[in-house]
């Protein structure tokens, strides 16, 4: 039963993020940061990114795509840089191929490519579109694989 009890909890899973963030095998130990400097890293790789994507948003607006795509990109990339502050690049990596995320990580990097192929070699402006928003969901089914149930609650709270 406390197995059990532990699962339902999350505790298993409360312990796997507190490890992943405190180990030692971080992009940056050369740095010799401590997990708060980290977790700052991390925060400031996010905003930076959501600013990023905010920016190309404003440049959509504007009518200038390429702009966009070119920005948006970088802000989505810049958020998942962020992550090597808290796991390292390697081992980001390895977890991306992950039986679990490996499809929705295969689908990000994707959509990545295709929204700068249709945005500068092949220049069809609704593509980009479509690719960035795909872009998008495909990082936030990727983000929802690191947190314990996440995937099942929003495949509930979906409509569709």
């Amino acid at each position: 039963m406390e197995g059990l009890w532990n699962k339902l909890s999350g505790s298993e899973s409360a312990a796997i993020v507190d490890n992943m963030t405190t180990g030692d095998d971080s992009a940056f130990k050369f740095l010799d940061l401590t997990r708060t400097q980290r977790l700052y890293g991390f925060g400031i790789c996010l905003v930076c990114g959501f600013a990023l994507s905010l920016i190309g948003a404003i440049c959509f607006v504007l009518g200038q795509i390429t702009l966009f795509a070119t920005l948006y990109t970088l802000g989505v990339v810049c958020s998942l840089v962020g992550t090597g502050f808290l796991l390292g690049f390697w081992k980001q990596c390895k977890m991306m191929m992950d039986p679990v995320r490996i499809y929705a990580a295969g689908i990000f990097l994707l959509c990545i490519a295709l929204t700068f192929v249709f945005a500068f070699a092949i220049e069809i402006d609704v593509l980009v579109i479509i690719f960035a928003v795909a872009t998008y969901l495909s990082y936030a089914w990727y983000s929802l694989s690191y947190i314990p149930y996440a995937r099942a609650l929003a495949r509930k709270l979906w409509p569709w």
